[in-house]
């Protein structure tokens, strides 16, 4: 007979979502490493250099060593992992504001390459984010909502 007691629950919960952290980096480092494997690197760089972006291959090189290396970081819930979610995040709203957005919603099926796959990244990111911060800035946030609320 499983335990439901609350300690029970809160183990489950955070074991749900370290496994749940893990698989967001691994999507996050396949990025990287598909990019990287495929030659894609320079692409992008010339992507961004037509979009008037300067240092577009700089900065195509340097998002891709970063979903590689900073993918790992994170996987092992560093406390860095706040940090490299909201770069993370940053990234992919540019991507589709870039890319994404004049394309509708839909990935597949009723549309291609939308921007449901990203927002679904983005708001991933914002949980895992959300639950690696320091327990004084979660006070903090929820003083904030209770000042609000009245």
């Amino acid at each position: 007979m499983p335990d439901n007691t609350d300690s029970t629950k809160i183990g489950d919960s955070i074991s749900g979502l370290i496994l749940f952290r893990i698989l967001l980096c691994g999507i996050i480092a396949a990025h990287g490493w598909a990019r990287l494997l495929s030659d894609g690197v320079l692409p992008f760089g010339g992507f961004l250099d037509t979009h008037d972006i300067p240092g577009g291959v700089l900065i195509a090189w340097v998002i891709t060593l970063l979903e590689i290396v900073g993918s790992i970081v994170m996987a092992f819930g560093s406390r860095y992992t706040p940090h490299l979610c909201a770069v993370y995040a940053g990234i992919y709203a540019v991507g589709i504001v870039m890319v994404h957005m004049q394309e509708g919603w839909f990935v597949v099926g009723l549309g291609r390459n939308g921007m449901e796959y990203s927002v679904l990244l983005i708001a991933s990111l914002v949980l895992v984010g959300y639950n690696h911060l320091p327990p004084e800035v979660h006070g903090r946030i929820l003083a904030f909502r209770k000042d609000t609320d009245n």
